[in-house]
């Protein structure tokens, strides 16, 4: 419980500190599914300061399933409480969203029943509808009003508009379902065909939902500075790249037998720590709600490209 470990850290050797050395507040960062394979890795390098600044502390308030979950996550909280991260302020654990979720700054929605071999997106809907209609409720009743919500649990698009649907008290625009991973799987394909750095790729594009329906799109993108149109094969594109960033999560599991992880959690960590600090004018791929532009129906949460100030919001381009 959230109350109970509170007061216990603050009594024992995992104490909640009150303010970081920058000074700064600790942020309460809510995480679903700790320990599991994407939330294991994601909770360390929250702890570590890569999604919210080397001078921003946090607090981790952690969430499983009742039983192995908890098991597990007890593990997962030594090795947090091992690796002594400077920022890590504090933990909590609970099987229960509402006092996971309590005073939450951010919330990484990650738990959710996962795809398997021969699985796709659509086939997880029924069962995952239940898991966010209540974290979008217990959000609504316990979160920060201003709580970022970053959906990674497939299938995320529509995980996110049930979320913010259970939260009629939230701004639907805080809700947002990751993308960020297709981004960088094509940017990263880029890279390799055309020999630069990802860092030389910008304004690349994923449209519509984090599914094999998405399209990636370089119609306004840049390669080492030149139009992307004017370097790609565009034979290449349409027949090869369009379809493997499609399908690049199938082809993940069809290798190692689960799906996307340690990339799923550096996604993430990428998708906040843009929306936190800023990206500059590099353009962010973001599931988030549509009104109506690009001709995308009002409601809809579908990808498209935003640029983030760094002051925890976006904004569509």
């Amino acid at each position: 419980m959230i109350g109970r470990v509170s007061m216990l850290g603050r009594l024992g050797r995992s104490g909640i500190r009150s303010m970081s050395t920058s000074g700064l507040p600790p942020l309460r960062v809510s995480v679903t599914g700790a320990a599991g394979a994407i939330g294991y890795a994601l909770v360390m390098r929250i702890a570590s300061g890569e999604m919210l600044g080397k001078d921003q502390s946090v607090i981790l308030q952690m969430l499983e399933v009742p039983g192995e979950g908890m098991k597990k996550l007890q593990g997962v909280k030594m090795e947090l409480d091992d690796s002594a991260f400077p920022l890590l302020a504090g933990t909590t654990m609970s099987s229960d969203p509402h006092e996971a979720f309590g005073d939450a700054d951010y919330a990484l929605l990650v738990g959710a029943r996962p795809r398997g071999p021969g699985m796709e997106r659509k086939d997880l809907l029924t069962a995952n509808a239940k898991i966010f209609q209540l974290q979008g409720s217990a959000l609504n009743e316990v979160a920060r009003r201003s709580c970022k919500t970053l959906v990674v649990g497939n299938p995320a698009n529509t995980n996110a508009l049930v979320a913010a649907h259970n939260a009629p008290d939230m701004n639907p625009e805080n809700f947002m379902a990751m993308t960020k991973l297709d981004q960088s799987r094509a940017e990263g394909m880029l890279a390799e065909k055309y020999g630069c750095s990802v860092d030389e790729i910008n304004r690349m594009i994923i449209w519509g939902n984090h599914s094999s329906t998405q399209y990636p799109d370089i119609s306004h993108a840049s390669i080492k500075g030149k139009w992307a149109k004017s370097v790609v094969d565009m034979k290449w594109y349409e027949g090869e790249f369009v379809p493997k960033v499609q399908k690049r999560g199938a082809e993940i599991i069809d290798a190692r037998g689960a799906s996307s992880a340690a990339s799923a959690a550096s996604a993430a960590v990428d998708h906040l720590n843009c929306l936190h600090v800023g990206s500059g004018d590099k353009w962010q791929s973001m599931g988030v709600v549509s009104h109506g532009e690009y001709g995308i129906t009002p409601g809809l949460y579908y990808s498209v490209p935003t640029i983030c100030t760094g002051d925890q919001t976006y904004r569509k381009v």
